[in-house]
């Protein structure tokens, strides 16, 4: 593999690669599922990262186009199916302007500035992520095939509102690559600036009135966990009076929501210790509320079940424990170990709860269904002799939609524990 810096090709309809596929890859693109799998292509030509991959069925006849990616196990990322259609600067401001417009709610907020824009797939721009925070935009490329588009999306998104800068963030598979340029032979470097001035790498923003800080360049993501939006205002509005335990709590979004909402005690524990110092700073951002400000926030740097473990040991209890842990089945050959892990660590969080507390519950993995999930805490409830009543579960929010069925990749379970 050459270490010479790839440059883009042209945004033009002339790079295009035929692709015939299988029958059932055929019957799934036709029903709208946006990935074609490697072992689901019959026969392909030559092409570059970016260029236009079209479909054919057994009739040559146009089924859909989409991005080609040659060396990702999804080298066919579907944009369009069904009637021909013109991959053009039209196509991307129209998919832009859809998104927006399914976010106008949240724009249209004085309460919250931070919130995602384009969710990938789902808003049918597969393989990218772009998320808002305040005036700054990052862009999350998950494929190389967007590298030679990157330029014309901003430019899109800069004519659709109001921007002051994008910068870019790359997978860590994308990090690993060679050197890719933009047209004007500028590199596209994780944490790099594409599009205005760049600015300070922390960037405050607001979610329902709170301030917090996204750290654009370094943080993980894109900066900050949008998806737990709503999640986290229903965590505030139960938060009264209670002591509460937020483990793998990252950044701090429920710990200050819990805090705004009037807990009396709130417990950051996460394994970074960089991640609990921005906790510690969210909270400090928002103490002109009394309720923040009268709040005692302690905070504990280690392995989440450790911590856990160490706290059972020492009859430490709350009134709230939530578990919100990073994903544990990237891939299905990970599920069965995910499922283990989600029912020792209800065991754990239920141990540490009052009677009658509230247990917050979630998991972010696509590979495990809300059915498994809440089966495996029912399962981890009764490992550890506690009924749980009361139950609700939450998916996605306004600006997370799903649009296939692998899209559904969050939940969360709130229950009493008696």
């Amino acid at each position: 593999m050459s270490d010479q810096p790839a440059r883009p090709q042209p945004t033009t309809e002339t790079n295009r690669v035929a692709v015939r596929v299988t029958k059932d890859a055929l019957r799934q693109i036709r029903g709208g599922h946006p990935w074609v799998f490697d072992a689901s292509i019959v026969k392909a030509g030559a092409g570059a990262p970016g260029d236009l991959a079209v479909i054919f069925d057994d009739d040559r006849r146009f089924a859909a186009i989409g991005l080609w990616d040659p060396d990702s196990a999804i080298p066919v990322k579907v944009l369009h199916h069904g009637e021909p259609a013109s991959i053009d600067r039209a196509f991307w401001a129209g998919r832009i302007a859809a998104a927006l417009v399914r976010r106008a709610e949240l724009a249209a907020s004085k309460s919250t500035t931070g919130y995602r824009l384009i969710h990938g797939e789902n808003d049918g721009l597969p393989g990218v992520a772009v998320d808002r925070y305040a005036d700054t935009l990052v862009m999350k490329m998950y494929s190389a095939a967007w590298f030679c588009h990157a330029e014309l999306i901003c430019d899109v998104l800069a004519e659709q509102m109001t921007v002051d800068r994008i910068v870019v963030r790359l997978s860590r598979t994308l990090q690993l690559l060679p050197t890719h340029l933009l047209a004007d032979g500028r590199p596209v470097l994780d944490g790099a600036t594409i599009l205005g001035v760049p600015g300070p790498n922390r960037v405050e923003f607001i979610e329902g009135g709170l301030s917090f800080e996204a750290d654009t360049v370094d943080g993980q993501k894109t900066g900050f966990f949008l998806d737990q939006r709503d999640n986290r205002q229903r965590v505030r509005a139960r938060a009264a009076g209670r002591r509460v335990l937020d483990v793998f709590s990252c950044t701090g979004g429920f710990s200050v929501n819990a805090a705004a909402g009037g807990a009396e005690l709130v417990h950051s524990v996460d394994i970074s210790q960089g991640a609990l110092d921005a906790a510690k700073r969210n909270m400090a951002r928002n103490t002109d509320r009394p309720n923040v400000a009268a709040c005692r926030h302690e905070l504990t740097t280690g392995d989440a079940m450790a911590v856990m473990h160490r706290m059972g040991d020492a009859r430490r209890l709350f009134d709230m424990v939530i578990v919100d842990p990073p994903s544990f089945a990237s891939r299905r050959s990970q599920v069965a170990g995910a499922l283990e892990s989600y029912t020792r660590l209800t065991e754990l969080a239920l141990g540490l709860l009052v009677s009658g507390g509230t247990l917050v519950q979630a998991s972010c993995s696509s590979h495990v269904t809300a059915e498994e999930f809440t089966a495996v805490v029912r399962e981890g409830a009764a490992n550890a002799g506690v009924e749980l009543t009361d139950v609700v579960t939450t998916g996605h929010g306004i600006d997370h939609p799903v649009g296939f069925a692998q899209g559904a990749y969050l939940k969360a379970i709130y229950a009493r524990a008696i």
